[in-house]
């Protein structure tokens, strides 16, 4: 399966009702039903691709990350996002009404974003990333993504989405320095904004479900672990009386540097 697929499958994505209406029905189900190969390059080939961002031993690891490293690691998906926007942004006839209203904000943010984390970097003595070569398509796996919208929202999810869940996983690496960790939360927290207001484009909920029960023969790299409930310890199935999904619900997981850079490297030439 592929990421849109799997998305589309346990995170319940749904189709702007003006799009659903205006797409053939044979091709929104070929953009969710690229599914077959491209899971399997994900599996085999993004870890190990992903992982040429990382030395050896924090490929192997997290522990002792430090901040710089954390720093280019952001920068990376920053790159990535604000290349995103701006090539969707110029391509014609793509977006248009509150669709590309929203995704110029977003574009700006990221924007944003760049700037600032290669600022920091550059003032903590460090030598911001350059910024890599981008193939939104995939290797020609989501051609369209800049021709139908339909592709590019749920791509543009999935990115958020990854992004939610990095900024999380590196907040522990960052304790040593308390104006580094507070920049970060406070771009983790706009990067989750994104993430919902692009949700409510698509016609979905601003969170993400997953049933804690899906039998899926592989699981999404990009959701993978958010059908967890237990926290500090605690099954909160234990103590509290409410459908599961609720619970996945109410918790986002963070994913860790190798995870996210796998599913970046799957859009990095």
């Amino acid at each position: 399966m592929t990421i849109l697929n799997l998305i589309d499958k346990y995170s319940q994505f749904a189709e702007p009702a003006d799009k659903i209406a205006a797409t053939p029905t044979n091709s929104r189900r070929e953009t969710f039903g690229k599914i077959g190969s491209f899971a399997k390059d994900a599996v085999l080939l993004g870890l190990p691709i992903g992982a040429m961002f990382l030395t050896p031993t924090k490929a192997a690891a997290q522990t002792g990350t430090s901040v710089l490293e954390v720093l280019n690691f952001a920068l990376i998906l920053e790159y990535l996002e604000a290349a995103f926007y701006e090539t969707g942004l110029s391509s014609g006839g793509l977006l248009s009404g509150d669709t590309r209203m929203v995704v110029e904000q977003i574009g700006k943010h990221e924007t944003a974003h760049v700037a600032f984390l290669t600022s920091t970097i550059n003032s903590l003595g460090g030598t911001p990333v350059a910024k890599p070569t981008f193939d939104f398509t995939a290797g020609g796996t989501f051609a369209d993504v800049f021709s139908n919208p339909v592709t590019f929202l749920a791509l543009a999810q999935a990115f958020e989405d990854t992004g939610v869940r990095a900024y999380k996983g590196q907040a522990g690496n960052l304790v040593s320095n308390d104006d580094v960790l507070q920049a970060a939360l406070q771009i983790h927290s706009v990067e989750a904004r994104h993430a919902s207001e692009v949700r409510r484009l698509r016609g979905s909920k601003g969170w993400i479900t997953q049933s804690a029960n899906t039998t899926a023969p592989a699981a999404d790299a990009v959701y993978a672990g958010e059908n967890n409930t237990t926290h500090l310890g605690v099954d909160a199935k234990t103590v509290v009386s409410v459908d599961v999904n609720a619970l996945t619900e109410a918790y986002d997981e963070p994913l860790t540097m190798p995870e996210v850079l796998a599913i970046a490297s799957l859009f990095i030439v």
